[in-house]
């Protein structure tokens, strides 16, 4: 595949910016650590792979035959992140109150499929990255592999990023506010579906 190396600049980019993902990896790993982050990354990692290999093998027709299928889920999946974002606001410190545990594996996964940002790079990287006389399904599995592979060490960075800034906001109320920049950076991340 010609477009390999440009792949791997797309999904690393996709992967390592700020979004719904990331940002919910950093809080969850800035008040429950890092290994709490694992299964989560794992689900992230894994879902999205899954869902890029679906849209590849032709979930993208319907939205191109139905836009209001396409707003629909924007509307959803944002509704679900502003739900995700007070969850993470709300969040107290390590310790401090009775705490929720963080999103698993399979929350995780299936929460790919109502992120606005991971619907927009799917419905990019698909149409990008195959050709259309090629092999659906081995392209379709070449780019899930590659964000796989990618999104995890990605995802890492942001853990660590969460872990390091809990070890420099050490009261509970610094966290608090942390938290609540986190939310409302996932907030914030909602507007280019929405714009």
């Amino acid at each position: 595949m010609e477009t390999l190396l440009p792949l791997l600049g797309f999904a690393v980019a996709a992967s390592v910016t700020p979004g719904p993902n990331v940002l919910m990896v950093a809080a969850v790993s800035a008040t429950h650590g890092i290994r709490a982050t694992v299964p989560q990354m794992f689900g992230i990692a894994i879902g999205f792979a899954v869902m890029l290999l679906i849209v590849g093998l032709g979930l993208a027709a319907p939205f191109a035959a139905w836009p209001a299928l396409h707003t629909a889920l924007k509307w959803i999946g944002g509704a679900w992140l502003l739900v995700l974002a007070w969850k993470i606001a709300r969040a107290g410190a390590p310790g401090e109150g009775p705490s929720r545990p963080p999103l698993g594996f399979i929350g995780a996964a299936l929460f790919q499929w109502v992120n606005p940002k991971a619907w927009m790079i799917a419905l990019a990287a698909i149409p990008a990255f195959t050709t259309p006389a090629g092999d659906t399904l081995a392209e379709g599995l070449l780019i899930a592999l590659v964000f796989a592979v990618i999104c995890l060490p990605c995802l890492l960075v942001w853990a660590g990023f969460g872990a390091g800034a809990s070890r420099i906001l050490r009261t509970p109320a610094a966290l608090r506010w942390f938290n609540i920049a986190m939310a409302l950076l996932m907030v914030g991340s909602l507007l280019p579906a929405f714009l």
